[in-house]
């Protein structure tokens, strides 16, 4: 993974820095958990329940392909990228979001936000300025943030419980100070506790452990209840491509264990591949489907890649670190010095800041979770397995259709499959559908023609009505629906008479992808903050 810093240009700090000054006028303040937990982009959006809505000051900001054209003024003829339309097209749609929010037309408020992150994203590839587009961005997500918390009723949403951006991000480029007192104790805890990885414990561990035995509790409590849903498949998954179980927590820091994350680097799924590190180990991605999204397919991805990097440096700190900041800043590192010891090469100061916090972090995470009676966490009940079973599709499917054959909420399938990009799985994709379900999937598939599996959905009729009623219900006509199911026009219905309704399944632009965000703006109190130099801020990525 890599998080860059923003240096932004001077000529744009000004504006910019307006626009997100009002925003943050404009929107009360709201209590915050300790330690390092918000919410980006829900799923759901809900009625607001708080009674007020914040105002929102309308800013004379300057448009990213503005400041990009003034930029280029005098150097030579200025065609703007596809990027630069796409970051303008966003700017747009935020916008128009923007003046729904402030009427309460909350759901065309959503869409318009989403598909300004959407373009966002989209635009990730070749930006004209980088830096300005990732300030962009950044402002963006944080503006929806918190518009989402005051008015739209994202903390009152399920998901929005987990981690919505990589639990250290604002811990990386963070010192803390050790605890005298707790030295002596984890030095104990770690000569009794049974780990594949070593565990190191010096100052650097010992500080780590300070924060998140303190203010960083929560880290620890979350990660090891989302880790449920996954902790059996990526145990065995490192298992068998030899890999210690403890390097789970890399996921945890990565993600908090969300399939859908992504980074403003395009670094997508739980463990935070880019495109072209992710087809390097088999993730593949398509109009349809992302792998990068998919948490076995992209574990056992960095399962292989980390056991890659071990076989290369023979030694599993200086694999962690690589996997931070890619093999070859590493690689340079060991020619450098002459050392292939993360712990010398830390201390002479020739790795990127965050990836000397990165590894001590990660041990740190290790013993607290160990030893997390010792730290006071109690009773927690792990999230459930995810669990499912798999048909390999031979043509294209609508999630809908799936839901109708199984009953269960499109949102629940969505779960099951996050690597789809849009609501249709495509011919040869392999379906995860809820366990003890694969064959009422296959017979129902088998019933209906081929033809209608991407469009077509099933209906259970309900008592009174007859075809004319359903015929509304789906906007369609009672000669479609009779002639797909073989019935007479009039035909008498039951309740409970399954129904195939043509063409009744529209595509609808996909949810976007949560936003793994980087550090948080504002320093922690009494802690050490090392700022990286240039030279540090390594623009690389697995």
């Amino acid at each position: 993974m890599t998080r860059r810093r923003n240096t932004l240009p001077p000529q744009c700090r000004r504006p910019l820095a307006l626009c997100l000054s009002c925003f943050l006028l404009a929107v009360p303040a709201l209590p915050q958990q300790s330690g390092i937990q918000s919410s980006f982009l829900p799923a759901i959006i809900r009625t607001p329940t708080l009674g007020v809505l914040p105002d929102i000051v309308e800013t004379e900001r300057v448009p990213y392909l503005t400041e990009v054209t003034r930029e280029n003024q005098g150097k030579s003829v200025f065609h703007p990228s596809l990027s630069d339309m796409l970051i303008q097209q966003a700017e747009d749609k935020f916008r128009s979001g923007t003046r729904f929010y402030q009427v309460s037309d909350f759901d065309h408020a959503r869409s318009d936000f989403d598909a300004a992150i959407s373009l966002m994203l989209r635009a990730s590839e070749s930006p004209t300025n980088r830096t300005l587009f990732e300030h962009t961005l950044d402002e963006m997500v944080d503006a929806i943030n918190r518009l989402d918390l005051t008015g739209m009723g994202a903390a009152a949403t399920e998901e929005a419980q987990g981690f919505d951006k990589a639990p250290i991000d604002d811990v990386l480029h963070t010192t803390f100070p050790v605890d005298p007192r707790i030295k002596d104790k984890v030095e104990t805890e770690v000569k009794a506790t049974s780990s594949v990885l070593p565990l190191t414990v010096n100052d650097a561990v010992l500080g780590y452990v300070n924060y998140f035995s303190g203010r960083g509790h929560r880290t620890i409590e979350n990660g090891l209840m989302r880790a449920g849903k996954y902790d059996a498949m990526i145990t065995k998954i490192f298992a068998d491509e030899g890999v210690p179980p403890e390097l789970i927590r890399l996921a945890q820091a990565e993600s908090g264990f969300m399939p859908r994350a992504v980074s403003v680097a395009a670094a997508k799924g739980m463990w935070q591949f880019v495109k072209s590190r992710g087809n390097e180990y088999g993730l593949e991605q398509t109009q349809w489907t992302d792998d990068r999204l998919d948490p076995e397919k992209a574990t056992r991805a960095a399962a292989h890649h980390l056991h890659d990097l071990f076989n290369e440096f023979h030694d599993w700190y200086l694999a962690m670190a690589a996997y931070n900041c890619g093999p070859g800043v590493i690689e340079k590192a060991v020619e450098r010095t002459g050392y292939a010891d993360f712990w010398e090469l830390r201390a002479r100061k020739v790795l990127p800041n965050e990836t000397m916090n990165y590894v001590p972090i990660i041990l740190a995470m290790t013993i607290v979770s160990k030893n997390a009676a010792e730290y006071g966490i109690y009773d927690l009940t792990p999230d459930r397995p995810v669990e499912y079973d798999t048909l390999t599709l031979a043509t294209n499917v609508n999630l809908g259709l799936i839901s109708d054959l199984t009953e269960t909420p499109i949102p629940e399938l969505q779960q099951l499959n996050p690597a789809l990009l849009r609501g249709t799985a495509p011919e040869g994709y392999d379906l995860h559908v809820p366990k003890g379900m694969l064959e009422d999937v296959r017979a129902g598939l088998a019933s209906i023609p081929e033809a209608s599996r991407a469009t077509g959905r099933l209906y259970k009729v309900e008592a009174g009505e007859n075809l004319a009623a359903v015929a509304t219900r789906f906007k369609s006509t009672s000669v479609a629906i009779a002639g797909a199911n073989g019935l007479a026009k009039g035909a008498d219905l039951n309740p409970g008479d399954r129904l195939l309704i043509p063409a009744a399944y529209h595509e609808v632009a996909p949810k976007p992808v949560r936003v793994v965000s980087r550090a948080a703006r504002k320093a922690p109190v009494k802690v050490t903050v090392k700022a990286p130099a240039k030279a540090q801020l390594v623009a690389m990525k697995r």
